[in-house]
């Protein structure tokens, strides 16, 4: 028997009905490439198993919302794959992996629109780079997960995972609590089992932040180890994609993929960039014995169960070896006005240069344009009002000192006198903190209730951070950042992967 899955306007049919399929809900890489090898079953199976739990989840029953895009092809694309396993050809991990990425990363074979209606239906003229390597590595790409809209970066106000074109994504922990964003569907998707693996993007906290609320290990690396060329960006010197996972160790196999020079974004190329094509030799599940870790006392305060949570956290690290060294402070100046001044320079000009790109398939001849357009039509404004698309429009030349100043105060006040200054005081190998707090009740009037956050620090410095759950408020997930210098993602992955072993804390949504 045959099973028919409806996908928006699409039609796939699949090997065997619901009864028969593996269930891929919390199988992780490993699993499933020990089951190819046993012959147990093949990566069309498993695509079909996650097609199925997409109708079933996603467009039905709990309606997570967390998908807008599902690849016709991607049945097609398991059994290509399967036949080069069964000729001997296996290209590394992610052969025959199912993966969603986020809708703002670039694919040639379906739409990319971050969330706006401006671009809808605007097919990118090619893969992204880092969609390039997937597909070479082996991975299916199984579809675009829905997000927030512009990654969250156009209103002063707004409702996380929501955007016009598609809508407000849920929590699979409580469907009327918020995910997180803007990775808010790759969050969602994860938690939910309807992929192996799913990757987001970040400026700040746009990875960390939907992996607390949903419950998953969410990483975003320094700046310049994955590229972003192919990328909707919001900025130059913030911006990374990144793995979100149910595991450590899928994110390690997962960044390992990810990871590679691009002559197309210059920040990846350069001799101090410290970058390895497998991560999972760093982990190691004695890594805190020995270990010094920073406590940031300050995001612990705005919440006093989740202080109660990271304090038990904290207790499981010294059990496991390490040393807890309280920090009240990481960036002594205030220098938030500086930071959303440079995502506003470089949001436009980032802007511009992606339009350009998409060459005669661009909606707009550039920001300016399309910004006119959002003034011009009263539902852009109709629920939230656009401030930062509208002031990032006024903000054109990033050769301009306002913004060279704003730029040079960041990186000077969260690298050497922010992050590194902690890290040398302290003789610290690592910062940890609360990501989150528990997810809130999503408000599409008010928008978010955001408690607390510490992505700041990582994010404005373009350092790495990983997060990894740290336990439950009510059900709810909340999770503990790991965060470090520059290229110290095998510290942090080792950390992150101890810390996983020793508690066990990830609980499966009961959907």
């Amino acid at each position: 028997m045959r099973l028919l899955l409806t996908v928006g306007f699409l039609f796939l049919a699949l090997p065997a009905t619901a009864q028969e399929l593996p269930n891929v809900a919390e199988m992780d890489v490993a699993a499933i490439q020990a089951g190819y090898e046993a012959g147990d079953f093949t990566a069309r199976d498993i695509t079909a198993a996650y097609l199925e739990r997409i109708e079933r989840l996603d467009r039905s029953g709990p309606m997570l919302n967390s998908l807008r895009h599902v690849n016709e092809n991607a049945l097609q694309r398991a059994a290509e794959l399967d036949r080069e396993r069964a000729e001997g050809k296996v290209r590394g991990p992610l052969h025959g992996i199912p993966v969603l990425i986020k809708d703002n990363i670039d694919t040639a074979d379906m739409p990319t629109t971050a969330g706006s209606v401006w671009l809808e239906g605007v097919v990118p003229l090619k893969d992204a780079f880092i969609v390039e390597r997937l597909r070479k590595a082996g991975a299916i790409i199984l579809g675009k997960t829905n997000l927030s809209e512009w990654a969250n970066f156009h209103s002063s106000s707004s409702s996380s995972g929501w955007s016009r074109l598609g809508g407000q994504v849920k929590n699979p922990y409580d469907l009327q609590r918020n995910p997180c964003g803007s990775s808010s569907g790759s969050g969602a998707a994860a938690a939910a089992g309807l992929a192996t693996l799913t990757i987001g993007t970040e400026t700040n906290g746009s990875i960390v932040c939907p992996s607390n609320a949903n419950g998953i290990v969410g990483l975003k690396p320094t700046v310049g180890l994955v590229s972003r060329s192919g990328i909707i960006p919001i900025s130059h010197s913030s911006d990374s994609a990144g793995p979100m996972t149910r595991t450590v160790r899928d994110a390690a196999v997962l960044l390992g993929v990810l990871a590679g020079e691009d002559p197309a974004d210059d920040k990846t190329v350069g001799d101090a960039i410290v970058r390895h094509s497998d991560y999972t030799q760093f982990l190691d599940a004695g890594a805190l014995e020995g270990k010094r870790l920073g406590l940031w006392t300050g995001p612990t305060e705005q919440n006093h169960r989740v202080k109660a949570l990271t304090r038990q956290a904290a207790a499981a690290l010294e059990s496991a070896g390490a040393e807890i060294v309280e920090i009240e402070t990481i960036t002594e100046e205030n220098i938030g006005g500086d930071a959303l001044n440079v995502l506003l320079y470089e949001f436009h000009h980032g802007m511009d240069a992606y339009l350009a790109a998409l060459g005669d398939r661009a909606p707009f001849e550039n920001y300016k344009a399309m910004v006119e357009a959002v003034r011009n039509d009263p539902e852009e404004t109709a629920r939230f009002d656009r401030a930062l698309l509208f002031r990032a429009a006024d903000k054109d030349d990033i050769e301009s000192q306002e913004y060279l100043e704003a730029l040079a105060r960041v990186l000077e006040h969260s690298r050497e006198k922010g992050i590194d200054r902690v890290l040398a005081e302290h003789e610290l190998d690592a910062i940890i903190a609360p990501t989150g707090s528990p997810a809130w009740m999503t408000d599409p009037i008010l928008g978010d209730n955001f408690q607390l956050s510490s992505s700041s620090p990582s994010a404005r410095a373009g350092y790495p951070i990983i997060t990894v759950p740290m336990g439950h408020i009510e059900g709810l997930p909340v999770g503990l950042s790991f965060f470090s210098t520059a290229w110290s993602e095998p510290t942090l992955l080792a950390l992150a992967y101890a810390f996983e072993q020793a508690t066990q804390a990830r609980v499966q949504p009961g959907l």
